[in-house]
């Protein structure tokens, strides 16, 4: 997938460890799914786990720090913890593992309190500047033994360029890395800011979608932390969907150390500006990749609503359209089935004219109108079929005349998609 780039913030290599004072790691301290590991015949660990499933990040110093967390009801044990935890706006480093998610526990806060113990006892600092995080198997026991026997290995390794073993750490059915760092200028100093995301199911709009962490080495105060990123997840992960469901365990947290040495941001002036931009070109890319790497996807879907009188209209017809189970079918078979576009937008509870909306379908190969004025027009099935054949596929929907627009991803959905959630724990 090729990044979307901006003008004024390069990409920089490094990921979570772009910015100045920021090392990670990630190792495998041999957790696996209950099932696996009750069932009679199960191989020894060192058989069956293989990639690693344990993560850190730390600074070097103190951080502002900011969050946004999912709206499921049910939440998981780690963002109970991670809430209170960061309620001063201020962190130093992050654990995560991956393979269960220390959800619906009797135990999960227990267990979270202890993973950040266990940080915290390792890097000499409080516990409360711990954020945890988990991801996995909803309902199974987390075992603590593994995660403290991986702790010293999770140490020892920890690098200023540990950035794709802490990446490897959260995949679960991630088939790609999803990182990416931008550089940018305030106030004469240089800064840069980075990230990484796991997210391949299990994936709507409905906060934050997936876990992404974000490091930044610029300098500004967590209300404004906390205010650009509840903003731009806004605009990039709350307009992404694979499948319709919302996690128990979403949250985007963002970590600022100040080493970049420009003025601190108190208030929304140039600086913030600029920093809140960048924030949006990391988080729209990362975005975007969660979206195509969706569970058994084939396609990125970008559907682009203009003409709207409001972009609250534009945005809920644009996911309307990207989370149809139907449209997303005929992606997957090249089928431009506009009528499934048409019938989206219509249940979405938008208002606009339905006999203004002209409809275009468009790749790498080429562009084509499949409706007009809210009517089918004649195309040749062919050329369409050759377009929506592409790995990036854009709809784009024209409502009228308004001045506001929006745009949101998706992907295709195939007979991958329920192989791999039939046998998601085995």
């Amino acid at each position: 997938m090729k990044l979307q780039a901006f003008a004024d913030y390069p990409f920089v290599d490094g990921g979570v460890c772009a910015a100045k004072g920021f090392k990670a790691n990630g190792v495998c301290c041999g957790l696996r799914h209950q099932a696996l590991s009750d069932a009679a015949d199960a191989e020894p660990v060192e058989h069956t786990q293989k990639k690693n499933d344990l993560a850190m990040i730390v600074a070097d110093c103190d951080c502002a720090a900011a969050a946004v967390y999912t709206t499921n009801q049910v939440k998981g044990a780690p963002i109970l913890v991670t809430q209170k935890h960061l309620a001063n706006g201020y962190a130093r480093a992050v654990i995560v593992n991956s393979v269960n998610a220390n959800t619906c526990n009797a135990d999960g806060v227990e267990k979270a309190n202890a993973m950040c113990q266990l940080a915290a006892d390792a890097l000499q600092i409080s516990p409360e500047d711990v954020v945890v995080a988990s991801t996995g198997v909803i309902g199974q026991i987390l075992p603590i033994e593994p995660i403290a026997a991986g702790i010293p290995a999770l140490l020892e390794g920890l690098s200023y360029e540990g950035n794709t073993e802490a990446m490897h750490a959260i995949m679960t059915t991630d088939t790609r890395e999803k990182e990416v760092a931008v550089s940018f200028n305030i106030d004469g100093k240089t800064c840069h800011l980075g990230g990484m995301l796991k997210g391949s199911g299990m994936i709507h709009p409905n906060m934050a979608t997936t876990l992404t962490f974000l490091t930044t080495d610029c300098s500004i105060a967590p209300a404004m932390l906390q205010q650009a990123l509840s903003d731009v997840v806004k605009l990039t992960l709350n307009r992404v969907s694979v499948d319709g469901d919302t996690s128990t365990n979403d949250m985007v947290c963002v970590m600022a150390n100040g080493l970049s040495g420009n003025i601190r941001i108190t208030r929304e002036d140039a600086a913030y500006v600029v920093f809140r931009d960048a924030l949006y070109a990391v988080l729209l890319n990362l975005a975007r990749m969660c979206a195509a790497d969706g569970e058994g996807a084939t396609k990125l879907i970008e559907c682009v609503v203009s003409g709207a009188d409001s972009e609250a209209c534009a945005e809920t017809i644009a996911k309307s359209v990207i989370t149809s189970s139907l449209f997303k079918a005929a992606m997957f078979g090249a089928d431009a089935n506009w009528g499934r576009i048409a019938c989206a937008m219509g249940y979405s509870g938008a208002k606009y004219d339905v006999n203004q909306v002209d409809v275009l379908l468009a790749s790498a190969k080429g562009s084509i109108i499949v409706a007009q004025k809210g009517c089918g027009v004649a195309f040749s099935e062919q050329k369409a079929k050759e377009i929506l054949l592409e790995d990036e596929i854009q709809v784009l929907i024209r409502l009228g005349n308004g001045r506001s627009s929006a745009v949101a991803w998706g992907c295709d959905l195939t007979y991958d998609y329920v192989k791999i959630n039939g046998d998601y724990r085995s």
